[in-house]
């Protein structure tokens, strides 16, 4: 087993001997060439006359400006409505959507994103089976929201869920609008 050790070494020894004299012979033949053309093409450089520093452009004088804020309103606070527009949106349908409350999983998605995919009849009432743009499919039923225009499920039958959606019509105001998602194919 040494025998074979020490043989390993030995070859290992000549093969690093012989990449340095070779790197060493490589190196020696750089050291032998001739530079005279460069040499002459550096001092031709240095011996040409130097042309003239443009000169630095002009700084421009700025005239300072002072700012008046009288008679502007402040950035900082909210824009103030008519009152013809304030009475018009008091006179609106009374219709917006329930920010106060907590949104459910299907509200993240747009309903265009939102296939129904079958119904399951479970405590004798009929759920929806609603498949996500993500791949995951939710069961709902009368009473949940679900797209992103505050939708609220109004009717389940076996081939669509009805969906009535709250969206905006004219600033501060809402109007509801029907949808549907019908059974996929």
């Amino acid at each position: 087993m040494s025998h074979d050790i020490s043989r390993l070494s030995l070859r290992h020894w000549v093969r690093l001997s012989m990449s340095s004299a070779v790197c060493a012979i490589l190196l020696t033949s750089c050291a032998e060439q001739d530079f005279t053309e460069l040499q002459k093409y550096i001092a031709d450089v240095k011996a040409r006359p130097k042309g003239p520093i443009e000169q630095l452009p002009a700084i421009k004088n700025v005239e300072p400006y002072m700012f008046k804020p009288d008679g502007l309103r402040d950035p900082f606070q909210p824009l103030e409505q008519p009152e013809e527009e304030e009475a018009e949106i008091a006179k609106s349908n009374g219709i917006k959507p329930d920010t106060s409350r907590r949104k459910e999983e299907l509200e993240a998605f747009p309903l265009d994103g939102l296939k129904m995919v079958g119904t399951v009849v479970m405590n004798a009432s009929l759920w929806g089976l609603i498949k996500a743009s993500d791949g995951t499919v939710h069961r709902v039923q009368v009473g949940n929201y679900i797209g992103k225009n505050y939708g609220k499920i109004i009717r389940i039958v076996t081939d669509k869920v009805e969906i009535m959606e709250i969206v905006p019509d004219k600033p501060g105001s809402w109007r509801e609008q029907q949808a549907s998602l019908a059974l996929a194919d």
